[in-house]
């Protein structure tokens, strides 16, 4: 069976889909080892271990080599985080899937939200119907396998109401037929329940602090959970942690503890 279709299968069993999220192929490596069922792309932690920040800052060339090496470095189906597409229209979004697909990545994410000057802005409705159905429309005219993850980010953003914007959403990405919903930052069981109830598609939500355990997840009808760059920076605030340690203890005790 190819990876594509594992993974569109991951997304409809029993157990939930726990993605480990990655940004070099050490990183992939790790989680292949722990047995995860499959991984992607965090498009933070990779842009921040190339020196830029979040926000389509890396060039898709750059973002491709690291893609690359990952996928020669390990057999598990790998999703990328595509952010907004990095496009300037649906013809060069869809071009970059087609690239992607062509190497070997089952699947994308693809955000309602721009970054524009460092100020990430949602995407009206009537932006997302034109750009997203258009990517959506024209991947299909190519008969391009992928199963499309559509970051939907009202809770994210902490917009006014974000549970209905989030709703209202839902229904528009339903008509364009992507394959599955993420709504990050969305935390309170009520609102997930409520989020899982209204929609056919996968549900996947993120790491946060107070989100629920996995079983409880699981009983709400979750069927997918990122990581996001959480570990990434956990590391390297680690990593910063030690360092500093042997510059004061002049020694490098800290890091055989």
């Amino acid at each position: 069976m190819k990876n594509t279709q594992i993974f569109k299968e991951l997304h409809h069993q029993d157990e939930l889909l726990l993605i480990g999220n990655v940004w070099n192929a050490q990183s992939a490596k790790i989680y292949e080892r722990l047995g995860y069922k499959a991984i992607a792309t965090s498009s933070s932690a990779v842009a921040h271990s190339l020196g830029y920040e979040d926000g389509e800052e890396m060039s898709f060339d750059e973002y491709l080599y690291i893609i690359e090496r990952i996928l020669k470095s390990v057999s598990l189906p790998l999703s990328v985080d595509l952010e907004a597409g990095y496009g300037n229209n649906a013809d060069e979004v869809v071009s970059n899937i087609s690239k992607l697909a062509s190497m070997g990545v089952v699947g994308v994410n693809i955000e309602d939200s721009i970054v524009a000057d460092g100020t990430r802005e949602i995407l009206d409705k009537g932006a997302i119907n034109n750009r997203l159905g258009e990517i959506m429309a024209k991947l299909k005219e190519q008969n391009v396998e992928m199963f499309i993850n559509l970051r939907t980010d009202p809770f994210l953003l902490r917009l006014e109401n974000p549970l209905n914007e989030t709703l209202e959403r839902i229904k528009l990405l339903e008509t364009i037929e992507v394959n599955g919903i993420f709504v990050p930052c969305i935390t309170a069981e009520q609102d997930i329940q409520t989020v899982v109830g209204a929609t056919k598609l996968p549900v996947n939500v993120m790491c946060m602090p107070d989100l629920p355990d996995f079983e409880t997840l699981k009983n709400l009808g979750v069927r997918r959970i990122s990581l996001g760059n959480f570990l990434n920076g956990y590391i390297y605030n680690h990593l910063e942690t030690a360092g500093r340690e042997i510059i004061d203890q002049q020694n490098f005790s800290p890091i055989f503890m």
